[in-house]
């Protein structure tokens, strides 16, 4: 426990005013040895040689980057060969997906229940790499017990259901804008609007930012969640529109670096192998965020007016807050390592030369070099690359179809089947029912074929992972089809609802399959790819939320719904075309990999 608060902001804050003297780390308490493998890179005069059982491997960077075999040996060998050291290799593997990652990771699965002391890598200009001490050194992520892993996963979806909450909790509170402010319905959605179109655009600032390796990922998460905190006050008692439009969209603005980058923490702490179970927990929440949003703020807004449901958000951000300032640790092996070379240099001047990779690579970043890949780099890929724009495209068209339930649910249960405010916000529970189903569903797919296949025959082809998308291209029309034909007051409320479950399962099998085949494919570029697809995406659900009501309403929720689901068939053709001839279109694409 103590371990957890201390890389917590709590922690770090206890630590800075103690001056280091509480929650040390072992670097800093008297007494510690540094440990022999570096010893020898330091005194040369260090005779002793390192245990017998580092078993002889093949070196990888810190970075991640695959480099070539004889220029890692190389610069092992020009530091050990005449101290009698046998090679080892770097447990630093922080790419964020590959093929050569997924590889390494399964040998170091098996290695991690030995300790096995791991020698750093000495660079050309005289650094030595500061890595993780052994093959079970307990500041890895990788090696934090299970049940740590878990709450921390936890945090971060409890962190991103309360995002998505507060988009659509202010659906059910419309009507009562509308009246106090004196505006239309189409000025009414601009709060829910830009809500959804700035937690797209958050990204393309916190991701890069989360990436630097000093920065890391918590201080961003905090700051920002803060910020979205104190805005959700002022969200709730404002007393003009245009306070309230501005003071949503910042509230989104602030509220999404657990959006873009919560993939990236699950990734620092589990295998690429088994990141796709915590990745369906991540959907499940921001799928859950939407559904339930409605419900609970349609008994609010009844009650009382529509002020409450945007108090919800308070009280929703509150504990989950709390939980993120006293436990939520580090998990950027970048920043992790980064702090401990900057611990191991400070009480020995002789230790100088100890630096992390991360170090180095974050001297060579410049702000032009940030700026690019972030502003420019997601939009360049979407439009260079028919795979990417086709995948941002889809996903952008569901994704938008989901937001104007928002909008037909409201047109649909009052008017059929005599719904009230309450028992409208319900019927956005068939939402979480149908992400339910899919996780469960999709779980079943990795336990019993996908991962017993992979460690069977290795991992196949990216396009393997499309399997699921096919199935839910399918289902995606199917559902919104469903819905269009039946929700009339002659067919019994749950079959429109069956309908929507459909969908939604739809949904999550292409999304989840989205997630692991992009950066897979396109690793070097998986923050951008992200970080365009949740633009893409945000971009067009925030239009959709103006559209409508106007389309609904002009045409009839029937053939509205038709109109929707008639677009998403094209889907199903784009998606066996991505599985049939992907592999030929990353072959002529220049950002693809494999």
């Amino acid at each position: 426990m103590s371990d957890i608060i201390r890389e917590a902001p709590l922690g770090q804050m206890i630590r800075f005013l103690s001056g280091n003297r509480l929650f040390r780390y072992p670097e800093e308490i008297p007494g510690f040895e540094l440990p022999s493998q570096y010893a020898i890179y330091l005194d040369a005069s260090v005779k002793e040689t390192l245990p017998a059982d580092i078993s002889v491997e093949k070196a990888i960077t810190h970075s991640g980057s695959p480099g070539t075999q004889s220029s890692r040996e190389a610069d092992l060998e020009s530091g050990s060969e005449d101290l009698g050291m046998r090679r080892t290799k770097s447990r630093t593997y922080t790419a964020p997906y590959s093929l050569d990652r997924a590889r390494t990771e399964e040998q170091l699965a098996r290695e991690r229940t030995q300790s096995i002391p791991i020698i750093p890598l000495k660079t050309p200009d005289g650094f030595i790499l500061v890595d993780w001490y052994t093959t079970d050194d307990p500041a890895n992520p990788h090696n934090w017990s299970s049940g740590k892993r878990a709450f921390i996963t936890f945090l971060i979806c409890a962190y991103t259901w309360v995002v998505y909450t507060g988009s659509s909790i202010y659906a059910a509170s419309e009507t009562g804008v509308m009246e106090e402010f004196h505006v239309s319905a189409a000025s009414a959605a601009l709060p829910l609007a830009l809500y959804v179109l700035a937690y797209g655009l958050g990204p393309l600032l916190w991701a890069p930012l989360c990436e630097l390796p000093a920065i890391g990922r918590n201080p961003v998460y905090i700051a920002t969640f803060v910020v979205f905190f104190a805005l959700s006050f002022g969200t709730a008692a404002v007393d003009t529109f245009g306070g309230l439009v501005a003071l949503r969209f910042f509230q989104g603005f602030f509220g999404s670096p657990a959006l873009a980058n919560g993939g990236a923490t699950f990734s620092d702490m589990y295998s690429l192998l088994y990141v796709p179970y915590q990745l369906s927990w991540w959907v499940f929440a921001a799928w859950g965020g939407p559904a339930l949003g409605p419900l609970m703020a349609g008994c609010a807004v009844s009650a009382k007016n529509w002020h409450w449901s945007l108090w919800e958000i308070v009280w929703m951000t509150a504990p989950v807050l709390v939980l993120l300032l006293t436990l939520m640790p580090e998990t950027a092996a970048s920043n992790i390592l980064l702090r401990r070379a900057q611990r191991l240099r400070k009480p020995h001047p002789g230790n100088m030369r100890l630096r992390s990779q991360s170090e180095i690579n974050q001297e060579q970043l410049t702000a032009t070099t940030i700026l690019v890949n972030a502003l420019i780099k997601p939009v360049e890929i979407t439009l260079k690359d028919p795979a990417i724009l086709f995948v941002n495209t889809y996903t952008a068209l569901f994704y938008g179809i989901y937001y104007t339930f928002f909008e037909v649910f409201p047109l649909t249960f009052p008017s059929q089947y005599g719904f009230n405010l309450g028992e409208t916000g319900l019927a956005f529970l068939s939402c979480q029912i149908g992400a339910a189903i899919a996780m469960l569903t999709y779980f079943a797919y990795l336990h019993w074929y996908m991962i017993p296949d992979n460690l069977k025959h290795g991992l196949r082809a990216q396009e393997h992972r499309l399997v699921p998308a096919i199935l839910g291209s399918l289902l995606i029309p199917t559902g919104l089809f469903v819905y269009g034909w039946t929700a009339r007051e002659s067919i019994h409320w749950v079959v429109p609802l069956i309908g929507v479950v459909i969908f939604v399962i739809g949904t999550f099998f292409v999304l989840q399959s989205i997630f692991v085949y992009l950066p897979l494919s396109y690793p070097t570029y998986a923050a951008s790819l992200f970080a365009g697809n949740d633009l893409t995406r945000s971009s067009v659900a925030c239009g959709s939320v103006l559209f409508a009501r106007p389309l609904f309403i002009n045409l009839g929720v029937a053939k509205g719904v038709t109109l929707l689901a008639g677009l998403s068939v094209v889907g199903i053709f784009g998606t066996i075309a991505l599985y049939v001839y992907g592999a030929k279109l990353r072959s002529k694409s220049k950002f693809a990999q494999g």
